[in-house]
C-alpha cells in the first residue's frame, strides 16, 4: 500500500489508468483482469469503506500497480494523482451500492455517488484541459453505472440505452444523478466521457450483503434464507468477469458521449435463484434433497422494490463485438466454489457490526 504523497515511477511506454473504487467488488475484478491481460499500469484510488478491501487484489503486482487510500470527493488529491501519473483514462467504479443501505441512510449515497462524482469530474476536466491536443484525442473518462436508474419493467420488455430514467430507490436516484452529471460534462464542457449501465453482478469477492453470497453463506451455516415479498421479483444476472471485459471493450472502442448497456441474458426470479442455490449446496454437502429449501423464509418486502429488470445489450454487441461468455449456471457454480474455498476472506471483510441481519425497512409506512 502506497500513500497518496508517494509517486511510483511508472514507465513512459505503458498506458496508465486511474481506477476509482478499485478495492470494491467490480473494480477489483477489473484491476485483476486488466493487469493480467494487458501491458498497462493502474493507480487505484479507494476510500476503503465497509465493502472495499485490499485483500481483493493480489499483492504480487510489482510496480505496475499502486494503491492510494483516499476519497474521490477530495479534488486536490485527485488533481495530484492526475498530474503525477498522467493517466490516459479514468474508470469510475467508486459508489455506495446497496439499495437496502440507501433506504436506511441516503446521505452517504448522495455524498459519494453525486457530490463525489461531481468533484471527480471537475478534477478530470481541469486535467483534460491541461493535456496536449494529441493526449486529449485519446483521453477517456468512463463512468460505471447500473440498470436500476431505469426503474422497474412491467411483465414484458427490456431496458435499452434510450429507456427513460425513473429511479425508485435512493441508491438508484443517486446513480441517475451521477449519470446526468457525466452527460452534462460532455455536452457542456467537452469532456470525453463514456457511460455503462449494467445488470446485477455476481461472482467472487462480492460483499456478503448481496443476494447470492448472502444465501450461499447462510446455507453453509444452515441459517434462514430471507426472501423479500413473494420472491417473484426478476433480475438479470451478469458474471463479474464478463462485465469487466465489457468495460474494457467500451474503454478501448466506445464512441465518446455514448452509453452502453451491459447485460447477462440470465433473467430469473429471486425465488428460483435461491432454490437453485439450495439444490447446489445440498449436493456439495450431501444433504437431503429438500433440506435447504426448507430454510426459505418470506419476509416483508423491500420498500419501493422494483419488480423486474432485464437488459437489452444488443448495442454493445453490434458496435463493439462484446457479449457474455459465462452462462448463468457455470458462473453460479464458479461463485459457489469460490466462496466455499474462501470463507476466511468472508470473515476478514465482515465488520464487527455486520452480521447479515435485515436492513432497509426505514421506508415502511
Amino acid at each position: 500500500m502506497i500513500g497518496p504523497k508517494t509517486v511510483v515511477p511508472f514507465s513512459l511506454f505503458m498506458q496508465t489508468i486511474l481506477v476509482t473504487g478499485g478495492a470494491g467488488f467490480i473494480g477489483s475484478c477489473f484491476i485483476r483482469q486488466h493487469l493480467a491481460a494487458r501491458d498497462c499500469q493502474i493507480v487505484n484510488l479507494d476510500l476503503l469503506t465497509y465493502a472495499g478491501n485490499t485483500e481483493s487484489i493480489p499483492e504480487n503486482l510489482n510496480d505496475r500497480y499502486v494503491f492510494v487510500h483516499g476519497d474521490i470527493g477530495d479534488r486536490d488529491l485527485v488533481a495530484k494523482l492526475l498530474k503525477d501519473y498522467q493517466p490516459a483514462s479514468v474508470v469510475n467504479f467508486a459508489a455506495e451500492s446497496h439499495v437496502d443501505r440507501s433506504i436506511d441512510g441516503p446521505a452517504p449515497f448522495l455524498q459519494t455517488n453525486v457530490v463525489g462524482t461531481f468533484h471527480l469530474l471537475e478534477a478530470n476536466l481541469d486535467y483534460y484541459r491541461s493535456l496536449s491536443p494529441c493526449s486529449q484525442a485519446t483521453f477517456r473518462f468512463l463512468h460505471v453505472s447500473t440498470d436500476e436508474v431505469y426503474g422497474s419493467l412491467g411483465a414484458t420488455g427490456t431496458f435499452s440505452e434510450s429507456t427513460a430514467y425513473a429511479p425508485n430507490s435512493p441508491y438508484a436516484a443517486s446513480k441517475a444523478s451521477a449519470d446526468m452529471f457525466v452527460r452534462a460534462y460532455h455536452q457542456t464542457y467537452g469532456l470525453p466521457v463514456l457511460t455503462t449501465n449494467c445488470s446485477n453482478n455476481y461472482g467472487p469477492y462480492q460483499f456478503p450483503e448481496k443476494l447470492i453470497p448472502l444465501m450461499i453463506l447462510n446455507l453453509v451455516e444452515r441459517r434462514r434464507l430471507p426472501i423479500y415479498g413473494d420472491g417473484l421479483n426478476v433480475r438479470d444476472w451478469l458474471y463479474v468477469e464478463d462485465h469487466c471485459e465489457a468495460i474494457a471493450a467500451v474503454l478501448r472502442k466506445g464512441v465518446v458521449g455514448e452509453t452502453y448497456n451491459i447485460g447477462g441474458s440470465s433473467a430469473r426470479t429471486n425465488l428460483s435463484l435461491v432454490k437453485l442455490l439450495c439444490d447446489e449446496i445440498d449436493k456439495r454437502f450431501n444433504r437431503t434433497k429438500t433440506f435447504s429449501r426448507d430454510l426459505i423464509e418470506f419476509v416483508a418486502d423491500r420498500p419501493g422494490h422494483d419488480r423486474r429488470y432485464e437488459v437489452d445489450y444488443s448495442k454493445i454487441t453490434k458496435e463493439l463485438g462484446w457479449k457474455p461468455k459465462i452462462c448463468f449456471e457455470e458462473g453460479l457454480h464458479k461463485t459457489i466454489d469460490w466462496y466455499l474455498a474462501n470463507l476466511h476472506w468472508v470473515q476478514n471483510v465482515q465488520s464487527g457490526e455486520y452480521k447479515r441481519e435485515r436492513i432497509g425497512l426505514r421506508g415502511e409506512t
